[in-house]
This record gives C-alpha cells, structure tokens and sequence, in this order.
C-alpha cells in the first residue's frame, strides 16, 4: 500500500503513486485528455479525492506552453439578434487571444439539420472546442456525440440539444421565458375574449419550441378566454412573416394577441401597421434589436423578452477556455438571465 503523504504541499507525483499509475497518466486524467481506460480514471480520481490534491493550473499552463482553438457556428440570415451576437464573438474574440484561445466563426443554415450536421462533422481537427447554435434533430445530436467522442469540448449557444454529449448550455431558460410571455399576455388581455397567433423560426430549434409551451401553458390553464393558435413557422425571414401575418389577420379578424417566439419582427410590424391593427393586437416579441427598439417606442410592440448576446458570447467561450485549461466553471457567472423591456425601461 503506498505510504500516506504526512506533510508538505501534495504533488502529481504523489496522485501518481497512490493510484499505482505513470505520472503521464496521472496527468491525462487530472486535465481531461482521452485516452486513459475508465477503470484508470475511477483510480487516479479516487487518489485526487483521497490525497485532496489541487493542481497548479498556472504552472501546468505555462510549462505546457498551450494555445487553443475554438470555432462559433452561427445561423446565416437577417435575424438581426444573430447577428449582434455575432459582432459580439468577434469583440471577445481578442479577450480570449491575451489567454492563448483563438476563435474562428462560421455562418451556416442551422435550420436544416443536414447543412449543420455537415458543418460539425466536416471541422478540421485543430479545434478544441465548438460553440454551436444548435438544433435539436438526430443528425445534429450525433455530429456533436462525434465532436465529443474525438476530445473537442462543446456547448450549445442560445438553442440546446440536449439529449447530445455537450459540456454545456450557454443561453437563456426558454421555457420560463415562454411562461413570461404567457402572463404578459394574459395581464394585457384581462378580461378580454379573442385569439392569440404564435410565430416561430422553426419548432425543430429547441428553444422556440420551449418557448412555445412556456407560453401555452400559462394561457391554456390561467386565461380559459384567450384562445391560442397552432405556432406559424417564418424561419426568423421578415421576407415569410411579412404575409404570413397579414394572412393570420384576414382569417382571424377576433385576433388580439400575437407572440413572436423568435426573430423575424420587421415583416410582422409591416404587416400590422398595414391592417391598421397594431394599436388593438398585443404583440409580446423577443431579443432588443434597433427594430424591436423601435417598434416599442412607436407602439406597435408592447413587450420584449431579451437576453444578453454578449454575456452569451463572453460566457460560451470562457466556458470553452475553462474546460480546455482544466479550471472550475463558475456556474453563477454563466447564468443567462431573462430581461423584460417595455417602451419606459429601454436601456
């Protein structure tokens, strides 16, 4: 049995030994490298735990010398929210490269599951890490498992999959922020008897569907007057939601709500502004955009539901740097909070 450590600050050496390993073993195990069985790693972990040792991050990154790359898929289009967060990726792109962490960005259709799990699988094998806005579709799910499987670290980026192999989920709880909507609506609409029309990007996105149930769920079991219709898809494209509204508002004349779970809210405020509707239809949207500001301030949006696309953009790559560098995520400073804005609080 190998003799207990009785003083002084206890090293990898000392991990090494307690677990009958090499001390290039105790190291792959400790900072997260593939390659060592699951029976090694239940061991050197079990000594780590036993022998309560602490490993110098700092020394381990300076002799190791380590730079990383990390690549950010993000969604092609107009969807102006989309593209400040890509505006933010590029302004934290230099933050991360003062600590040896380069960042690549890619655009790609991420509503088809082909065209994304395409992107995934065809990364080259010089990044660490994936940021990902995700949709949850088989074909996706299994081309991050494949990331995962190869040692690359991944998160999903403001839409999840959950049910992949990712390290992490950087965005906001889209299911309470339906449930937000929800109660805005009902409080709006107290007393009123109508219809509620729903617009998404597309339900396959993880997040626009938890929003959607969010939302029905409040309206369905609080506000038995408010009638909610089957969710429209307008892939975030103002250039689809455009008619796609006004032909909602030529068959539902007894419309007096609308919520927009995703982007897409210029062809919707051209189309109530042309029925001359937007003053009696609640309308609850998402994300704070120059648009949706000013929407609010005109009148024609009464409520948004924001998240913050740089607190994303810092988060999921600190997130990366950690997990690649071996330091504890700090999970209260990567909770994405929900932000409400009306025309009286817009920052």
């Amino acid at each position: 049995m190998p003799a207990a450590i009785v003083s002084g600050k206890i090293t990898l050496e000392d991990v090494a030994r307690e677990a009958g390993v090499s001390l290039a073993t105790a190291d792959r195990v400790v900072n997260k490298r593939p390659g060592v069985r699951d029976k090694t790693v239940a061991r050197v972990e079990e000594a780590v735990a036993k022998l309560g040792y602490r490993p110098d991050l700092a020394a381990a990154k300076l002799a190791r010398n380590r730079s990383y790359r990390f690549a950010f898929i993000l969604p092609i289009g107009d969807n102006t929210f989309m593209a400040d967060l890509a505006e933010q990726v590029r302004q934290s792109a230099p933050l991360l490269a003062a600590q040896r962490a380069f960042v690549d960005m890619l655009q790609v259709d991420v509503f088809d599951p082909e065209a994304l799990g395409r992107a995934l699988e065809r990364l080259p094998p010089v990044y660490d890490g994936v940021a990902v806005v995700a949709l949850d579709h088989p074909r996706v799910r299994i081309a991050i498992d494949d990331l995962v499987a190869r040692g690359v670290a991944v998160v999903t980026l403001v839409s999840d999959a959950p049910a992949s192999r990712r390290l992490h989920y950087v965005g906001i709880d889209n299911p309470a922020a339906g449930r937000t909507a929800g109660t805005l609506m009902g409080k709006y609409l107290r007393g009123r008897i109508g219809k509620i029309g729903v617009v998404a990007g597309s339900l396959a996105l993880r997040d626009h569907a938890e929003r959607q149930f969010g939302f029905n769920q409040v309206l369905s079991g609080e506000h038995p007057n408010l009638t909610v219709l089957p969710a429209l898809e307008g892939r975030d494209d103002s250039a689809l939601t455009l008619p796609m509204t006004e032909a909602l508002l030529a068959e539902h004349p007894d419309l007096i709500g609308l919520y927009n779970v995703g982007a897409g809210n210029r062809g919707i405020a051209t189309a109530l502004d042309r029925s001359g509707r937007a003053r009696d239809i609640v309308w609850i949207g998402h994300e704070l955009t120059p648009h949706t500001r000013r929407f609010i301030v005109e009148g024609t949006l009464d409520t948004l539901i924001s998240q913050n696309a740089g607190h994303e953009a810092r988060s999921a790559g600190r997130i990366l740097l950690a997990h690649c560098s071996g330091d504890p995520i700090l999970i209260d400073q990567e909770t994405i909070r929900i932000d409400i804005f009306v025309r009286d609080n817009l920052p």
